[in-house]
């Protein structure tokens, strides 16, 4: 049997993810907007009051939902309560960072964690910062204009064989 380098088993996926829940904040603490496609471009998502660079786009895995509900002790959280763009599952956004994915026909690179912050406390109460630490989601930089809707297939550009 062959043994395959580290940077080899890193730059693999199991399988592509998915576009599970689109929304945009047009304002500063207002009601997120549930969408069913977008336009993306370099300041991030149409009418989202995004910040344009390395935080131009939000996501969060659809899979930390249910563990961010069980710290609670509550069911999943809906996504809307974490004022996060993009909802993905079946790809581990973690071992993306630094990569660059294909959502629908845009192209965003992860740059970092997107940490939450201390309304969590107001929308989940008491523990809600905690529960959320580690399962916050994650910011990107749009590097390629495009538009994504739900069930859009959700692939690292380095990744052959899908």
């Amino acid at each position: 049997m062959v043994m395959s380098s580290l940077a080899e088993m890193i730059a693999r996926v199991a399988q592509p993810g998915r576009v599970d829940w689109i929304g945009v904040r047009p304002e500063r603490r207002g009601t997120m907007r549930v969408l069913g496609s977008v336009t993306v471009d370099e300041a991030g998502l149409a009418g989202d009051r995004a910040s344009e660079g390395k935080r131009a786009v939000t996501l969060v895995q659809a899979e930390h939902l249910g563990a961010i509900g069980a710290f609670l002790g509550r069911e999943a959280v809906p996504p809307e309560a974490l004022r996060r763009n993009i909802v993905v599952a079946g790809l581990n956004l973690a071992s993306m960072k630094g990569r660059r994915l294909r959502i629908g026909t845009a192209v965003i690179e992860i740059t970092g964690i997107c940490a939450p912050c201390s309304r969590m406390e107001e929308t989940f109460g008491h523990g809600g910062y905690a529960a959320v630490r580690g399962h916050g989601g994650w910011c990107a930089r749009v590097i390629g204009a495009g538009v994504l809707q739900l069930g859009d297939v959700v692939l690292p550009l380095d990744v052959d064989g899908y």
